[in-house]
């Protein structure tokens, strides 16, 4: 399990985090919402523990603008706020649990696996990398609502790079998906990236699949294209 937690005060920030990682849970971590934003930019978490009241962006602007994104990544919110008001404010931000300081960790841990597990679940049924959306039963895609018309194999060559989005996946990683010790010819992955980009980013103003040179491709949240990529 992979978790983000985030809290201006530092000591309690290392505490959770070392917490976590004695629990065997691998844990990163931030110190406000901008900081929160930009790391789930670059990596997929399986539950975010963020406070309510940090410097720059406030945890609940952080998970409101996360939904805006279409990042579905389990939130709960650890803070000090802990009137009804307050509780349901951040329920309507998008937090899908919500914990008061002070706090036993045996409990924050048992809520972060309870999240994590049923996420994982639904994992099982569908996939979601920010406005992208698949149905894993269905074999049906879409990108902000809009259904995306893929083959068979554009499907599979798009469930795995959700699956693994942000992060780059080697064009041998892909080949070896697809087809085996049986590559068609050398164009072929490019034919089907092809394919794919002209379902997934030529109807819509930014695109999502990147070229990373010298590495392979990925997905990237609209707006998240670094020095190092292109497009296809």
């Amino acid at each position: 399990m992979n978790v983000l937690v985030a809290d201006d005060d530092a000591n309690i920030l290392a505490g959770i985090a070392d917490f976590l990682q004695w629990r065997g849970i691998d844990t990163d971590c931030a110190s406000h919402g901008a900081q929160v934003l930009e790391l789930c930019r670059q990596h997929q978490y399986d539950v975010l523990i963020l406070d309510i009241m940090m410097p720059r962006v406030s945890g609940l602007s952080a998970c409101q603008q996360l939904r805006a994104l279409g990042v579905t990544t389990p939130i709960l919110f650890l803070t000090a706020l802990d009137t009804l008001d307050d509780k349901v404010r951040g329920f309507q931000s998008g937090a899908d649990d919500y914990l008061v300081k002070p706090f036993a960790m045996a409990e924050l841990v048992c809520r972060v696996e309870a999240l994590s597990k049923r996420e994982s679940r639904q994992m099982l049924r569908r996939l979601s990398f920010g406005p992208l959306a698949l149905d894993v039963e269905q074999a049906t895609a879409s990108r902000e609502g809009q259904p995306l018309n893929l083959t068979a194999q554009s499907f599979k060559l798009l469930k795995h790079l959700v699956a693994k989005a942000p992060r780059a996946v080697p064009r041998e990683e892909l080949e070896q998906l697809l087809w085996g010790d049986n590559l068609p010819n050398s164009d072929a992955l490019r034919s089907l990236l092809y394919q794919l980009r002209m379902q997934l980013d030529k109807p819509f103003s930014q695109p999502m699949l990147t070229t990373v040179r010298g590495i392979g491709f990925r997905l990237t949240l609209p707006r998240d294209t670094h020095a190092n990529e292109t497009e296809l």
